[in-house]
């Protein structure tokens, strides 16, 4: 199943993500589901094809290319899998969501936001798209959420327990800015293979389940194998 108009997703992408969000386990990833993933378009080694071609070699089910501050990725990602979907209508495609990641500033240290299932030519996104981090009122944690949300996306806190405040601290700043979800399931030491840290899952996953947010998962590939980060 995928994303028939590469530029206007439906509500029914927010809603799709959610019922999803919401049966993923510690073994979602990266064979089923992978939400956080970067190409050429940002700061990744893979060109949006490669990483698509990959993704559908793996069988993943969903995906979201997560470039910084770009959905250049995602446009190019989308346009193959139509193309592929054209040329034989029986085989089983990955669902393609929009997805980005934005610099944003959340107490006093940089954070990551990362957006999911949002219009990206709806104007209030379009000011995270020029490919630098957001500079100003515009890099506030809160602005880019709001933003997220007005584009009729989904507002996640990347990789929770990677800032100089401990994920107890930030979280609950981050649900009072409206945020929907935590990337619960993550790899912070780059184990290989790749496996989701046990103890900071562990807590992301307790304060997900206290605040009532979604939790995510995601690889956060930089170079050129979907099952690692680096």
């Amino acid at each position: 199943m995928i994303v028939s108009n590469a530029t206007k997703p439906s509500s029914q992408d927010t809603q799709s993500l959610q019922e999803v969000w919401s049966r993923l386990n510690t073994h979602s990833c990266p064979y089923e589901y992978n939400f956080h993933m970067h190409t050429i378009c940002s700061d990744g080694q893979l060109t949006p094809e490669q990483l698509i071609q990959q993704a559908t070699r793996i069988g993943l089910k969903g995906l979201a290319i997560t470039d910084h501050h770009s959905v250049e990725g995602y446009k190019i990602a989308q346009k193959w899998l139509h193309k592929r979907s054209l040329e034989d209508s029986r085989e089983s495609l990955p669902h393609l969501w929009t997805g980005i990641e934005i610099t944003s500033r959340l107490l006093d240290i940089e954070v990551h936001i990362l957006g999911y299932g949002f219009n990206p030519e709806h104007w209030a996104i379009e000011p995270y798209l020029w490919g630098e981090s957001p500079q100003g009122t515009q890099g506030l944690a809160s602005h880019v959420i709001h933003a997220i949300h007005q584009a009729g996306g989904m507002a996640v806190l990347a990789h929770p327990e990677r800032y100089s405040y401990a994920a107890t601290k930030v979280i609950p700043v981050a649900v009072d800015l409206g945020i929907d979800g935590v990337e619960a399931f993550y790899a912070y030491n780059n184990p290989k293979p790749w496996k989701t840290s046990p103890r900071q899952t562990e807590t992301v996953l307790n304060l997900s389940y206290l605040y009532g947010l979604y939790h995510t998962c995601g690889t956060d590939t930089h170079g050129l194998n979907l099952l690692q980060r680096i």
